[in-house]
């Protein structure tokens, strides 16, 4: 396995910012607390203890996932989470896809075009979260509504029901746990890993940036838990609505997504068990617990 090099991942300004951070705070440090499990990355944390990384100890303690595991019924919800839920109430187990890209993530007009038609070609149910980072150029400073092909939502809910754009925050974890839910169509921020790690959902990585290429790495080549909607290598490559709705199928409805859906389920209950008294995860908190709280 290759890991993705780090050219292109980070804006210069990011760059910039990173080397212009205080680090003083390292002299004092005792260790490094990580949003991950021993369950699925037990050995990068053990290479970890023998070299002085971050925090420039070698102690470290991965009591993730931080996401909760135990997900409170929508019932209460908002009215626009109560007809999500609704529409997806009425779907079959493991038919929908949810997609979304975060909240840093900029697409081109033409980029969300073919998605949304990527999406409607694949034939698979979806909800598709659209929001305002979803615009050219972050930088530009210009604040606008992303604009979906004429009619695309109209023909979603309301009418044929292919499937559901939501704008703006979506009740992510909730989406993840329903049973409606058969994948997700992600650009692999860790929060989202962890989520859909958590709730046994497979993941079609389609990595954009900062670590989301590793992650995808993690999820597709390690973990098995994903496919790749688009690699790394293929980030200049134009988004066609083939290349969205070939990957919708390849995780919804092929051999393949259904060993990655296996799989991905199987992880998502071990996790969620490592939360539990005398788990994984509850260890590593009462040991780092024990080692702030220490004489």
């Amino acid at each position: 396995m290759k890991l993705p090099s780090l050219e292109g991942c980070f804006s210069n300004e990011f760059v910039e910012l990173l080397n212009s951070e205080d680090t003083s705070f390292k002299k004092i440090s005792s260790g490094t607390v990580y949003d991950t499990s021993k369950v699925f990355e037990d050995k990068y944390l053990e290479l970890l203890k023998h070299e002085k990384v971050t925090s420039g100890t070698t102690k470290n303690w991965a009591i993730g996932p931080f996401n909760p595991v135990t997900i409170c019924d929508h019932k209460n919800s908002s009215p626009e989470s109560i007809k999500l839920f609704t529409w997806l109430d009425k779907q079959e187990p493991n038919s929908v896809i949810y997609v979304s890209f975060g909240t840093t993530v900029s697409l081109t007009d033409e980029e969300v075009k073919e998605i949304a038609f990527g999406l409607e070609e694949s034939g698979q149910k979806f909800i598709w979260v659209v929001r305002e980072a979803d615009k050219a150029d972050i930088f530009d400073g210009v604040d606008r509504r992303v604009e979906l092909p004429e009619g695309y939502e109209e023909r979603g809910v309301e009418s044929s029901e292919v499937g559901v754009v939501v704008r703006g925050w979506a009740p992510q974890l909730e989406i993840l746990k329903h049973s409606s839910t058969g994948g997700f169509m992600s650009h692999c921020g860790w929060n989202s890993c962890m989520e859909g790690i958590t709730m046994g959902v497979p993941i079609a990585a389609w990595p954009m940036h900062s670590d989301q290429p590793r992650n995808a790495t993690l999820i597709t080549e390690v973990l098995g838990t994903g496919i790749y909607a688009r690699e790394w290598v293929r980030r200049d490559e134009k988004v066609t609505v083939a290349m969205v709705s070939d990957a919708v199928r390849r995780l919804m409805v092929s051999e393949e997504g259904c060993e990655v859906r296996k799989k991905a389920a199987e992880l998502g209950v071990v996790v969620r068990q490592s939360v539990e008294e005398g788990g994984v995860m509850r260890k590593e908190l009462d040991e780092f617990l024990g080692h702030i709280t220490r004489q």
